[in-house]
């Protein structure tokens, strides 16, 4: 007599059908994705220690090397990209003289003096947004706890003559700073036509123009790659040439 093996195929069906789920989860987490890049292509993500300096443009070559992987999606990839980027273990690996990498841990360009300097003030300007300057930052000192000296009505006069010049001083710094940027550089909107991946263009992010590199476009919203290596999405209206 046979014996029936009937039952048994549902439960093979269930398990081989519960593989493929797992296997085709997307990842939607940013920590999962960078995870995800620094297994799959450790010569260039990290996860811990030092982190390697990225090539300007990469995006377009992460994309082309997933296209056929349906766990990230470009948008979630962009996302956990800039977050990457702007992490403070990136931006310090942006130093003068370093190289950065492609998806295979190739040199691709050396950083300059302007990345380097643009990475260590965006560095900073995160450090402090969050109130998180290292210890070293304070000379190793503990804040000072006693009580203040007292300070004489003299003395209070003194100081207060002092900040009135130099808010002065700073306005009329800050006035002739701006004056100069505006006679100096002379932008001009850059064509929608024009608009295209690799194009060198200057964005506008607050009062000052940044150089940057087009990444993708998508309708009126263009993402570019600053020489920090930083990601950012932004509008067509923004980005100028010379």
């Amino acid at each position: 007599m046979e014996t029936k093996t009937e039952s048994e195929t549902p439960v093979e069906t269930a398990k081989e059908t519960g593989t493929q789920v797992e296997a085709n989860t997307k990842r939607t987490s940013t920590k999962e994705i960078i995870a995800y890049l620094a297994e799959k292509f450790p010569a260039c993500f990290s996860i811990e220690g030092a982190a390697k300096p990225l090539k300007i443009g990469i995006f377009q070559d992460l994309a082309e090397q997933l296209t056929d992987d349906e766990t990230v999606s470009k948008t979630r990839l962009r996302q956990a990209l800039r977050h990457y980027t702007s992490s403070w273990r990136y931006l310090k690996a942006i130093r003068l003289g370093a190289f950065r990498v492609d998806i295979n841990g190739e040199q691709a360009a050396e950083i300059d003096q302007e990345q380097a300097d643009y990475a260590a003030k965006t560095l900073k300007e995160s450090q402090e947004k969050f109130g998180n300057k290292n210890y070293k930052d304070n000379g190793g000192k503990k804040p000072y706890k006693g009580k203040k000296p007292e300070i004489t009505g003299a003395q209070q006069k003194s100081n207060d003559k002092n900040k009135v010049k130099d808010k002065a001083k700073f306005k009329a710094v800050k006035s002739n700073n701006r004056a100069q940027s505006k006679v100096a550089v002379k932008l001009k909107p850059v064509e929608s036509n024009a608009v295209t991946v690799g194009k060198a263009v200057k964005v506008q992010l607050g009062n000052s123009p940044i150089d940057a590199v087009i990444t993708e476009v998508s309708g009126n919203e263009v993402s570019v790659q600053l020489n920090s290596g930083m990601v950012v999405k932004t509008q067509v209206k923004n980005i100028f040439t010379e």
